[in-house]
């Protein structure tokens, strides 16, 4: 006997349309007959093999020239989208708007091909062409997006959604595609065993239809499918379902009739065998008895008239089925048909036909004649006009077309007839009392007239009531066109005349406002100057180019907001110039850092509690102003703290000098430069003028005490002879001369001005005149002065030669550095030029060639350089070689300035190598024998030597001596140290930073309280200050600490636990925060589990514990009691993430908990709270179950009914499978192919889907 395998007809479909008419036959026979039935080589015959080559073109024979051919890849789906049930319904001109634009959108993503085209009932008929996969993902984004989405729910087992997933998803991905919906399945954890479904109607009838077909299939119950033709599905289904919800209720079955839309022959029973079995003959009889009764007549109806004949939701088809028991067939919408089929008993068709006709014949079309431009007023704002009559007669279409003169009417005969009617009366109306007019207004005032964002033309509308048509710029018309009102046109007509005449006499108006502020108002992206043009609409600003600098605002607009406009901007800049106040504050260059601070921390604290900005000059620039900008009081009290800081820092004196306020220009002198003459006289000493205009006499002096007084007498000496008389002379030298006019510390020019009592100015560095010498002081003294300076300047125009003689030992001294020292003559004696002999000639004469009086103080200096190098001493200074770096300072300055101060030369000794130090130290010993060190004799690595006259290195020395870093040691206790480190040494580094000092705590090891400061010995008194100040705040923090350490034990059942911890621990949290208290429940292996401690001053821990007592005391109260509650309910009253079940806890203030999947008894449902507000909840809890109750059956019975069909299906016998005989795996231990494999049973060309989660989008 042979084996027999069974594969399903579906899965081979294809194939056998490829076979010949016997071997089909063969293929859905009976069972028994065998004979009957192909062998796996008759079913599957293997390729031809290839030909030889002199048969090449020979065809190949065999069973798979019988296959048909391969079809083209491309396909082509049309489908329709209702007008009820279209996402965008705006009647406007079609192509245009958001559908057009997401069609291509959609074309550009999937590579298919969208064409649209509107029907007259005004639904959407959509063609999509290209690639299959292409088309399904095209149709997928079309419905999502130009179809109404509905949403629905199936349960199905929650055993079963694995299957509904498939292996890795594909099922359900090639299901979404199928049926262009989105479906969500519950995640693994989650005990809800709903499906949603999200789509199109007709794609959620598919979708559920699929997923039930697949849980049948899975389901443990009997499961009997049967072809029944699908012609006769609605007397299967019955009026409105009716027949078969009454069969399902009698034999308790699911019958699962698939919808008109799905092509299907099958209908699926499942439950029971028995009832499965009863269930099934009662189909068959319907199906025999209706078969063998029926006829059918075709008869021809208008494709327009289809949907008529279906009905709203296939309604009309019902009907007709229930009154007369006859199927109505209407071909599908994508088709070109107009035959309607009848299919029922004879007696009855001639009552149904009449009925057909009644329903096609009961709409009509007509056309109401209308102005087009009165049809926005026949709808009214919002269509409330229109709104009026289609709310009395629903199933009438009103169509407006634009450009057209008439209105569509489409709907019942009687309806169409009566809104007729009524929209002739309406039209009569409007003509009556509506009118329209057109005026002539120059274009280029079109968009004054419309306002910004048509704040004009809008209000003009809402005022008057009528319509204002203004051409747009393109168009390059001046004729507006007004509709409305005759006495509403006429004023409108009126105002826009008036509107445009104003604007032929506009003002125009030029303000003046400073550069300088034309950013600020502008704003960032123009902010600012868009919220002074909102509100002055009707004004247009207009801001000079920035690289014009100019100063002029243009305003133009009407005379009256033109004016309103400058009133504001000009507040505006009275406000800026108010904040805009600067004042430059003197500080000395070495104490900017700290004005700075760590980080900018000092600047930034002033900068933010003052409200002002604060610059400093750059690192390199000679400046020390530092310029304060804000309002004036900030700027001030910004200015007083920068001064304190300074002045904390240094030993400043400052005086106050009164001279009148008519001098303070004068003494001053353009552009600073009297005053810093005087800066620079006296030692570099800041005078402060008070701001021009304040009527303050105060002249501040800051510097030295010795400077101060200097400049003070200056001072007030130069403003008494500017009182008495005051002349100003100019002459000009040689930039190069005017160090030797000045001399060595201003000697020269402080003997010119004793001797005449006239002060000379010199040019600044940054000024352009460098030539120009100012004269100062009363017109003899002048003049005298200007005899004197020009007699030298004369003296050095005459170019001499001269020669002096310079020891040759001494030459290296003023070569070395590139001959800094001879470029210092030279600089400071006219320009002098020094030349000396080459090297290696042991001549000692050295020519200087320039101005006489700059060679003889040329000469005299060198002279002085010489005998200082003759009397030039070595001295040495010991510090200790680890305080060389901090005495050179950073980048050595520190040592530089001695060096410039004392004139002498200061070498530091070669950094001692880590190696060595380490084994002297380590051993003390070297080539093996053992090396006494003597403590008195200092190290060579320690000395620094300085050289020079012995007076100045004596005096460089004590500077350098200065410099060397002592060290004092303060008492703290050893458990403070980790606090003074703090975190990561933050606390410590701060220290040091604020007093310049370093900070040394022992280790841990040594258990010591002795810390170490050192650092330079006037700071060291202010640390130990800062320190033993930090010691006692951590000492009251420690006792505060000591203090809120308090512990207190509760006893509390662990039952209540979890409520006073609440949910998130919201509740605990409460109380932690409420009285700054620690609570703390016991572990889970804790002995003593009923155990709470409370941590906290003694105090707050009462009170907290008097608050846990009072929970614990209303736990007690409470009462548990059981509900029974249908479980299929339960979902719904828990709602989405338990949102209904949440509200209800707290409505109620209960706690509701719901059986766990798997309990015994899966309606028990437990409530526990005060008595009174349990019975509540139970009683409100069994109101939703009985209104839930009503949707669940309700909707259970939806799901069972499905719609009649709508085409016409060739009949076929019923089929087990397709059987083959004697296949492979029959004979040996080869395993059967398994259909749903895509390994087994590839597709060609499909392309692999992403993988996507299966269980629906995340939740967070």
């Amino acid at each position: 006997m042979s084996s027999v395998a069974v594969l399903t007809a579906e899965s081979f479909a294809e194939h056998r349309s490829g076979l010949d008419e016997k071997q089909v036959k063969a293929s859905v026979g009976s069972e028994d007959e065998t004979d009957l039935v192909p062998t796996y080589k008759e079913a599957f015959p293997p390729l031809p093999e290839k030909a030889a080559s002199g048969d090449a073109t020979a065809e190949p024979s065999g069973a798979w020239t019988k296959i048909r051919p391969l079809k083209s890849s491309l396909i082509t789906q049309v489908f329709h989208v209702p007008l009820e049930e279209r996402k965008y319904k705006e009647i406007n001109q079609f192509g245009e708007g958001d559908q057009a634009k997401i069609c291509l959108d959609i074309m550009q993503k999937t590579a298919a091909h969208i064409e649209l085209s509107l029907a007259k009932d005004q639904g959407l008929s959509i063609m999509v062409s290209g690639k299959l996969e292409a088309v399904m993902k095209a149709r997928k984004e079309i419905v999502a997006k130009l179809q109404t989405q509905a949403s629905a729910t199936v349960a199905i087992p929650k055993e079963h959604h694995r299957f509904v997933i498939g292996k890795s998803g594909e099922k359900l991905q090639e299901l979404e595609l199928k049926t262009a919906t989105k479906i969500q399945i519950p995640r693994p954890e989650d005990p809800s065993n709903q499906i949603k479904i999200t789509g199109t109607k007709e794609g959620i009838e598919k979708a559920r239809h699929e997923i039930l077909l697949i849980s049948a299939e899975q389901d443990k119950r009997a499961v009997e499918r049967i072809n029944i033709e699908k012609v006769y599905h609605p007397f299967i289904a019955g009026p409105f379902n009716k027949v078969s919800g009454e069969l399902m209720q009698e034999t308790g079955t699911r019958i699962n009739i698939p919808p008109p839309s799905v092509m299907k022959n099958e209908i699926v029973i499942t439950g029971e065998k028995e009832q499965v079995a009863q269930a099934v003959t009662r189909i068959k009889m319907i199906y025999e008895d209706k078969k063998s009764k029926t006829t059918t007549i075709a008869v021809e109806v208008k494709k327009s008239q289809h949907k008529y004949v279906i009905g709203p939701k296939g309604n009309s088809l019902q009907e007709i089925l229930e009154r007369t028991g006859v199927s109505v067939e209407i071909p599908p919408s994508d088709s070109n048909s107009e035959t309607v089929i009848l299919r029922g008993e004879p007696d009855k068709l001639g009552q149904a036909l009449t009925e057909v006709y009644a329903k096609a014949n009961s709409f009509t079309v007509a056309s109401v004649s209308a102005p087009s431009w009165l049809h926005r007023f026949i709808i009214g704002k919002k269509g409330q006009n229109l709104s009026r009559i289609t709310q009395q007669m629903p199933k009438v279409y009103i169509e407006f077309t634009d450009g057209e003169d008439k209105i569509c009417l489409e709907g019942p005969t009687k309806e169409v007839k009566l809104v007729q009617e009524q929209i002739e009366i309406v039209v009569q109306d409007l003509v009556n009392r509506m009118d329209y007019t057109e005026l002539t207004v120059d274009p280029k005032f079109h968009r004054h007239l419309i306002g910004k964002n048509g704040t004009n033309i809008n209000r003009i509308k809402d005022q008057y009531k009528v319509l204002v048509r203004i051409p747009p710029d393109n168009e390059k018309s001046n004729l507006i066109r007004i509709e409305g009102d005759p006495q509403g046109v006429q004023d409108a007509k009126k105002e826009l005349l008036e509107l445009a005449s104003r604007m032929e006499n506009e003002r125009t108006k030029d303000l003046i406002i400073e550069h300088r502020f034309h950013r600020t108002i502008i704003g960032q992206k123009g902010e600012k100057v868009k919220e002074i043009r909102d509100k002055f609409p009707e004004v247009i600003i207009n801001f000079p180019d920035p690289n014009q600098k100019s100063d002029i605002v243009q305003l133009r607009g009407p005379k009256n907001e033109v004016e309103k406009c400058a009133k504001f901007l000009s507040k505006i800049v009275a406000e800026l110039v108010e904040n805009s106040f600067s004042v430059s504050v003197p500080i000395f260059k070495q104490f900017h850092k700290n004005i700075i601070g760590k980080g900018g921390a000092n600047i930034k604290k002033i900068r933010e509690e003052t409200n002002t900005k604060i610059d400093l000059p750059a690192e390199n620039s000679n400046s020390e102003m530092i310029v304060i900008t804000g309002k004036k009081s900030n700027c001030e009290v910004a200015r007083t703290r920068i001064l304190a800081i300074q002045k904390e820092l240094a030993n400043i004196t400052e005086v106050e000098v009164s001279i009148p306020a008519k001098l303070h220009n004068s003494l001053i002198g353009a552009k600073g430069r009297f005053v810093r003459s005087i800066m620079e006289e006296c030692g570099g000493v800041h005078i402060h003028f008070p701001t021009e205009g304040s009527g303050s006499e105060t002249v501040t002096i800051r510097g030295s005490t010795e400077e101060v007084d200097k400049a003070k007498k200056q001072l007030l000496h130069l403003a008494e002879e500017k009182q008495i008389k005051n002349h100003t002379c100019e002459l000009r030298a040689k930039p190069e001369y005017h160090k030797f006019l000045i001399g060595r510390g201003g000697a020269n020019i402080r003997k010119v001005r004793d001797n005449t009592g006239a002060r000379i100015i010199f040019p600044m560095a940054d000024d352009k005149e460098q030539e120009l010498i100012t004269i100062v002081g009363t017109e003899e003294a002048v003049a005298e002065a200007q005899k004197e300076l020009e007699i030298l300047i004369k003296n050095l125009d005459d170019v001499i030669e001269d020669a002096m003689t310079v020891d040759p030992k001494h030459h290296r001294y003023f070569v070395i550095r590139r001959g800094q020292v001879l470029r210092d003559i030279a600089d400071e004696y006219g320009g002098v030029m020094v030349s000396f002999p080459r090297t290696g000639t042991q001549s000692d004469k050295v020519t200087l060639k320039g101005a006489k009086d700059c060679v003889e103080a040329a000469k005299k200096r060198m002279q002085e350089i010489v005998e200082d190098l003759e009397a030039q001493v070595t001295m040495e200074c010991v510090i200790t070689q680890k305080f060389h770096r901090i005495v050179m300072g950073a980048k050595g300055l520190k040592v530089q300035q001695i060096t410039k101060d004392h004139s002498v030369l200061i070498k530091f000794p070669e950094r001692e190598e880590p190696q060595a130090e380490q084994q002297v130290h380590e051993n003390g010993e070297t080539n093996g024998e053992v090396k006494e060190v003597d403590p008195s004799v200092p190290r060579k690595n320690d000395i620094i030597i300085i050289s020079g006259r012995k007076e100045r290195c004596e005096a460089a020395r004590d500077a350098l001596l200065a410099l060397v870093p002592v060290s004092i040691e303060v008492g703290v206790p050893y458990d403070l140290h980790r606090y003074i480190i703090g975190q990561k040494g933050s606390g410590i580094r701060k220290m040091m930073e604020e007093y310049e000092v370093n900070i040394a705590v022992p280790p841990h090891e040594d258990q010591s309280d002795i810390i170490k400061i050192t650092g330079l010995a006037s700071h060291l008194d202010r640390a130990r200050e800062g320190l033993l100040e930090r010691v006692k705040e951590l000492q009251m923090e420690q006792e505060d600490r000591a203090l809120r350490s308090f512990k207190l034990t509760i006893s509390v059942d662990p039952r209540y636990h979890p409520k006073i911890i609440g949910r998130k621990g919201a509740v605990i949290t409460q109380i932690r925060i409420d009285h700054d208290v620690n609570v703390q429940f016991p572990d889970k292996n804790d002995e003593n589990q009923d155990q709470i401690t409370i941590i906290g001053y003694e105090k707050n821990t009462e009170a907290a514990k008097k608050a846990i007592m009072k929970i614990v005391s209303e736990l007690e109260e409470m009462i548990s009691e059981d509900v029974a509650l249908n479980h299929k309910v339960h979902a719904r009253i828990i709602g989405a993430r338990g949102k209904g079940i949440r509200k209800i806890m707290e409505d109620f203030k209960v706690d509701i908990r719901f059986p766990q999947p798997g309990a015994e008894d899966m309606d028990r449902v437990t409530v526990t709270g005060l008595p009174e507000n349990v019975d509540e909840a139970i009683d409100h809890l069994l109101n939703l179950e009985e209104e839930y109750m009503s949707d669940v059956v309700e909707n259970e019975a939806m799901q069972a009914y499905l719609k009649p069909a709508s085409r016409v299906d060739e009949p076929k016998a019923s089929s087990k499978g397709f059987v083959v005989r004697d296949a492979p795996w029959t004979s040996g231990t080869e395993k059967a192919p398994d259909m749903s494999s895509s390994e087994d049973f590839p597709s060609f060309g499909a392309p692999v889907a992403p993988k996507t989660s299966p269980w629906g989008p995340k939740r967070f």
